[in-house]
């Protein structure tokens, strides 16, 4: 029995909130859990830093991709089938990888585990622009947020618990676990929600999916907004992608340790999330985006700091908090200001949202590592260079409005 939820989304928004911030985690649950696992990994499949860091590569950029694919389809045919087929494509790229036996084939099934849970990251964000509009958005957008920032906060907790008693292999088993249990649970409660709209009827079905994403790439606001969140949350994936190895190599953190410092970090991602939606309810979602752009960029600066300064290891864990952090005020925001007027075609916009979120982060990745395990000179490049290229836009973009 499918349960009527979105007869009165309010009623059961709680649940609503739950479902849909736990699919949109697909990225935490893929990189998250396993990255106390990295230097092991890098041990046990006798490779290199750098081609253990490409399997976060791969997966950020199958996420990226298949979103492309996914978005689109989900607007014609609806969220439910897709969203189905991704989930259960997931369980099965991840009991693949558990049985990986060499490095190549560890990347090569992370790119599909990647395509793969791309579903649950662009349907999530299109079903919650089917329900709601406008301020109400990003409120309901910023508790996703909150939801799928405790993801980051436990992944990297259970994942060193896992390692206790099992190998890395044990990780990849238990997102096979969560891939079909979340299979079932759309498929019990979960309904079509992309015929609940009024402006569906008046789309234009003739539209092909060529021409929807061209006129959206071409919206200049619309863009703006996406590459803001693709430059502020590169600049996460930099941090994801070399964290383990600086803080547990560099300055000798316990694998315990650098679990909680990266819970730390997921938990102000949901603070700030929510704090996003008081400052828009107060202000306005231009001054949440507006104080998320300069405070990450303040935080590369003190991590770009610290590089000159010795025991700077509080300097790089405050730095790397405000840089974290800051993706739940200027994902949630930037997220419903793009698609405000994007409710013809949700599923399309969170695709180029999502390319933009998961695009930057994959390409910089496998830089991180090009000076060995024992040095974040390169990551700390990267994340400025991203906080400055999204100040750049948002000033932009600041400027066109003042023009309009």
């Amino acid at each position: 029995m499918v349960f009527s939820y979105f007869k009165n989304p309010k009623k059961h928004e709680l649940f609503l909130t739950f479902l849909l911030g736990t699919l949109s985690a697909f990225g935490p649950l893929s990189m998250d859990m396993y990255l106390p696992a990295l230097p092991v990994i890098q041990q046990h499949l006798h490779t290199t830093a750098s081609l253990t860091q490409l399997t976060i590569t791969t997966c950020l950029l199958g996420l990226a991709l298949g979103q492309l694919i996914v978005g689109p389809y989900s607007d014609k045919i609806g969220r439910r089938k897709p969203l189905l087929l991704g989930l259960i494509l997931f369980a099965i790229t991840s009991i693949i990888a558990a049985t990986s036996q060499n490095i190549t084939i560890l990347v090569i099934i992370r790119l599909l585990q990647g395509l793969a849970g791309s579903a649950g990251l662009v349907i999530s964000r299109a079903i919650a622009r089917d329900l709601y509009t406008g301020k109400k958005l990003t409120s309901f957008f910023s508790l996703l947020m909150a939801v799928n920032g405790i993801f980051p906060i436990i992944s990297p907790i259970l994942g060193s618990f896992i390692l206790k008693f099992t190998s890395w292999r044990g990780i990849f088993v238990i997102l096979t676990v969560i891939g079909l249990l979340l299979f079932l649970l759309v498929l019990v409660t979960l309904p079509e929600t992309n015929q609940i709209m009024p402006d569906k009827s008046q789309s234009n079905t003739g539209d092909s999916t060529k021409k929807i994403l061209k006129n959206l790439i071409f919206d200049k606001f619309f863009l703006s907004y996406a590459l803001i969140q693709g430059f502020i949350s590169g600049a996460m994936f930099c941090y994801i992608s070399g964290s383990s190895f600086v803080l547990q190599n560099l300055f000798d953190l316990s694998s315990n340790m650098f679990s909680l410092v990266y819970a730390i970090n997921g938990l102000g991602i949901v603070i700030m999330s929510q704090l996003s939606s008081r400052i828009s309810d107060t202000f306005s979602e231009q001054t949440g985006l507006k104080l998320g752009v300069y405070l990450a960029l303040f935080g590369s600066l003190l991590l770009t700091a610290s590089l000159f300064i010795s025991n700077s290891l509080l300097l790089v864990l405050v730095s790397l908090f405000l840089i974290v952090s800051m993706v739940g005020i200027v994902n949630t925001t930037a997220f419903s200001l793009a698609m405000q007027k994007q409710g013809q075609h949700a599923g399309s916009a969170s695709a180029i949202l999502g390319v933009g979120m998961n695009l930057v982060g994959s390409i910089l990745s496998p830089f991180v590592g090009i000076m060995g395990d024992h040095s974040y000179v390169p990551m700390t490049i990267l994340i400025l260079l991203c906080e400055i290229c999204a100040l750049i836009i948002y000033l932009n973009i600041s400027t066109k409005k003042a023009e309009l």
